[in-house]
């Protein structure tokens, strides 16, 4: 080999030994292997059905708040609620309820609810704008815990019902008010779902369901990429459907207790009549 050719063999070796590794290549090694694909978010709630309701349920179970818009049908009337709940304890909220009759602002602080009076009805009221009812006295007396109807619009209460109940299936991905989310489904018979419901308010819900010949409960969930519930649906066949749609998770909330001076108590307006008869 001549002197001149020496050098320019050095100099492509050296030069092809900067590509390979520039390449991220050795020579003589194979690639390393590809790592896996971690399944998304939604692709999970997908595939692991009991874990992430269990998921949903631990997380939704930390928010403060919600805020809650429900719609309709009972007994062949329309029905419609919006507003929040603070999910402290004990639990409050203030909801602007609407049907064929109206719309009424109801606050709930416990066990004790405000209902706001219409205007034309507080001639009763002494001109007050609030009727105050404490349910716990009410409670007893009925067998009915009338404390736990804005319960039932906790999504921690729907994701707990929906795993209570052996079938729910996954139906896919869905997209909920501009959310992605994942939907889940399951249909039961009426004295399945009863068991999941507050043992004092059972006997009134088996009733109304038996006198309007429902079989099935058809129970609706879904969940977002942060394991929350963004809506809520329930089908008791011709008695009734709703739905509930969950927004603005942990948005800061106050329900206040109406002024005493603006509230008539219900249960001093009862006395009131018994001692006139």
């Amino acid at each position: 080999m001549s002197f001149w050719k020496k050098p320019a063999l050095v100099a492509v070796s050296a030069l092809t030994a900067l590509a390979v590794s520039a390449c991220g290549v050795t020579s003589g090694a194979s690639e390393a292997p590809a790592q896996p694909k971690q399944p998304s978010v939604l692709e999970l709630l997908a595939s692991d059905l009991k874990g992430s309701l269990l998921k949903t349920a631990e997380t939704t179970d930390k928010t403060d708040s919600v805020t809650v818009t429900m719609t309709g049908t009972m007994v062949g009337e329309k029905i419609s609620m919006h507003g929040f709940l603070d999910l402290g304890d004990p639990l409050k909220a203030e909801m602007k309820m609407t049907n064929s009759k109206g719309a009424t602002t109801v606050r709930m602080i416990g066990a004790v609810i405000f209902t706001e009076v219409p205007a034309e009805g507080r001639t009763a009221t002494g001109g007050k704008r609030w009727m105050k009812m404490d349910l716990t006295g009410l409670s007893e007396m009925t067998g009915t815990d009338f404390s736990k109807q804005f319960e039932d619009a906790d999504p921690v209460k729907q994701v707990k019902t929906q795993l209570a109940i052996e079938g729910t299936t996954v139906v896919g991905q869905e997209t909920v008010n501009g959310v992605p989310t994942v939907h889940y489904t399951v249909t039961t018979p009426v004295a399945t779902y009863l068991k999941q419901v507050d043992s004092m308010r059972r006997a009134a819900n088996e009733e109304a369901l038996a006198g309007q010949g429902v079989k099935e409960i058809k129970l609706d969930l879904w969940v977002d990429e942060q394991y929350r519930p963004r809506r809520a649906g329930m089908v008791m066949g011709k008695m009734g459907d709703m739905v509930i749609d969950y927004t603005d998770y942990g948005k800061a909330v106050t329900v206040e207790t109406p002024p005493p001076a603006e509230t008539a108590d219900f249960a001093e307006m009862l006395k009131g009549l018994t001692a006139d008869s």
